[in-house]
């Protein structure tokens, strides 16, 4: 199969059966968004679900966490993994937002990228999920499953597989994509143990007709 018609079969399908893909995470503005992301490195959306509330009403904005203390908020976090880490972020990205962006997320790569926490991958989501731009976050789930499916080939990195990913896929699509692909992942196409017997795309994925063939 060519992979522009694998591409093709694979969207239809999620377009089919997950019209609506949306982040797991809860937030109601750019600010929540990018805080709930910093914490969700290594760590579950339902864990992030259960600490961001106490965190978003403490610090309603980024001004008002910029003021806290690191003891304050390694106290609110401190379940999350690497929750020393997790707070100079949260301290740095509060700072740099208030200090240099007037408490405003920005909406470019190349801005996101210079917050402390931002790397490319959270960057990516903040443009796809908050403002709806045709960005490519490329997480753990994302990587795995693009390359068994076949989307991607050879990729060495995130990165690479980003590029393979958004040559096929449609701008106005990009956003469901990344979490057509996070939630395939997270709940069928699993690292251990993939539901192959139940996954509605078994017959357009490179893994399961290399997993079908005879030793």
């Amino acid at each position: 199969m060519k992979k522009k018609e694998r591409y093709t079969q694979v969207i239809d399908y999620f377009n089919r059966t997950m019209p609506l893909a949306d982040t797991e995470l809860e937030y109601t503005n750019p600010y929540e968004l990018i805080v709930a992301v910093i914490l969700s490195a290594q760590c579950t959306d339902k864990r992030v679900n259960m600490l961001t509330p106490a965190i978003f009403e403490k610090y309603p904005d980024a001004a008002s966490l910029a003021n806290a203390g690191e003891e304050e908020v390694f106290e609110l976090i401190k379940s999350c993994s690497y929750p020393n880490n997790k707070t100079k972020h949260l301290l740095g990205m509060a700072r740099m937002l208030t200090d240099r962006f007037k408490g405003i997320v920005p909406d470019t790569l190349e801005e996101l990228q210079l917050l402390p926490g931002v790397g490319r991958k959270t960057a990516n989501v903040i443009l796809s999920v908050a403002f709806r731009k045709p960005a490519m976050a490329v997480d753990t789930h994302v990587f795995r499953v693009a390359a068994r499916i076949g989307l991607t080939t050879a990729a060495r990195n995130p990165y690479e597989a980003e590029i393979q990913l958004i040559r096929y896929i449609p701008e106005s699509l990009m956003f469901k994509a990344h979490h057509w692909l996070i939630l395939h992942g997270r709940y069928v196409c699993t690292a251990r143990n993939p539901a192959c017997n139940r996954c509605g795309i078994s017959h357009l994925c490179s893994y399961f007709a290399k997993k079908r063939k005879p030793s």
